[in-house]
């Protein structure tokens, strides 16, 4: 299979509600749908978000690096030479790592629908269904206690609640109220998104961890690599690294200095599934499980995410509610959910069949 032609379009659903962190506010899913076409008519997909807080990219800079850099490297090759394909798509672009993650996944794509394998059996096929957690937004703490009991009575048994915008004390209500409306039988974990200083995550913590919490995420900034650290060290909690690691060197350097209990991959953030695997293999060599979560993405991206993280065995969280976010999907196709549970048809590759309002 050759590949004839690379073309983009850009989708644009609102939020059922604003998701918010301490990063930033989202009211809208954007993104930019890529379609790779091959000599013998077959297509495959890939998506890239615009997340500047993180990776710095724009909706224009993913279009641009996809159409005016990558395009005319994908023009004319071949799957049979993939390797030859990401080494091309790594060396002409620095960083730019969403744009790179949807030429990677349509590139798998197409090299899975050409085994005949639904993706993750072409990676592994380590599991054939997937809980997902579901995402609390940072609100007062008596709105955060709301929604996390609603999720819990619509089925999801981890939440994941949003922290690290305000002051301490602050976080500490949201879950002590968070707990409270839901009971001890959820899962809870944290995330703060860069939010705190060692010293003051340390405290956090220590103090909540009187409220039964699984993990904290991503909890000082992300360059502090000696702060996070410590902040393992000093904490009987599980302390997950996320935004500090974006590629294989950042993943050496937190595994080697034992900064952190778990990881957090994300193909926006790695480049997408080859890198991911990379990652989530030397994670594994050093006894680190991981999670595989994402950005505010469509079902598109997201399936590329499941697909990956049912594939390896060392996967073992899983954080794709994003879809269910959405007042639309546009996707036809891809993974299916019920309620908590993710399901992969038995379709080649990633199985999309159409994006509404595009083919």
């Amino acid at each position: 299979m050759k590949i004839v032609d690379v073309r983009t379009c850009r989708t644009n659903v609102p939020l059922k509600k604003p998701f918010k962190t301490a990063l930033r506010t989202v009211y809208d899913a954007a993104s930019l749908i890529v379609i790779i076409t091959y000599d013998q008519g077959d297509v495959s997909y890939g998506e890239a978000v615009p997340t500047s807080v993180i990776t710095g990219e724009t909706l224009e800079s993913i279009d641009y690096a996809i159409c005016a850099v990558m395009r005319p490297l994908l023009i004319g090759a071949s799957l049979s030479q993939y390797e030859q394909i990401f080494s091309a798509i790594d060396r002409v672009l620095v960083g730019n790592t969403s744009a790179k993650a949807a030429i990677d996944m349509a590139i798998y794509d197409g090299l899975a629908k050409q085994a005949g394998l639904p993706l993750y059996q072409y990676l592994g096929g380590y599991r054939d269904q997937l809980e997902t957690d579901y995402t609390v937004s940072v609100n007062r703490p008596l709105e955060m206690a709301e929604d996390a009991k609603q999720y819990a009575t619509e089925g999801f048994r981890t939440l994941k609640i949003k922290v690290g915008k305000d002051d301490i004390e602050t976080d500490i209500q949201r879950i002590k109220r968070i707990r409270e409306k839901v009971g001890p039988d959820i899962q809870i974990r944290l995330d703060a998104n860069q939010g705190w200083t060692w010293k003051e995550a340390v405290v956090a913590i220590r103090k909540m961890e009187a409220f039964d919490i699984e993990l904290v995420e991503q909890p000082v900034p992300k360059e502090d690599i000696e702060g996070l650290r410590r902040v393992t060290e000093a904490t009987d909690t599980l302390i997950m690294a996320d935004e500090s690691i974006f590629s294989l060197h950042d993943a050496i350097k937190v595994l080697e200095t034992r900064s952190c209990d778990l990881i957090n991959l994300k193909l926006m953030k790695t480049g997408g599934i080859k890198k991911t695997l990379k990652i989530n293999s030397l994670a594994e060599a050093y006894g680190v499980k991981c999670m595989v979560g994402s950005m505010i993405e469509s079902k598109l991206g997201i399936t590329a995410a499941a697909h990956l993280a049912a594939s390896q065995p060392n996967i073992t969280r899983y954080d794709f509610d994003a879809p269910l976010m959405l007042k639309e999907d546009l996707i036809d196709g891809g993974i299916v959910y019920q309620g908590k549970d993710i399901l992969f048809p038995l379709h080649h590759g990633l199985g999309i069949q159409r994006v509404k309002g595009v083919l």
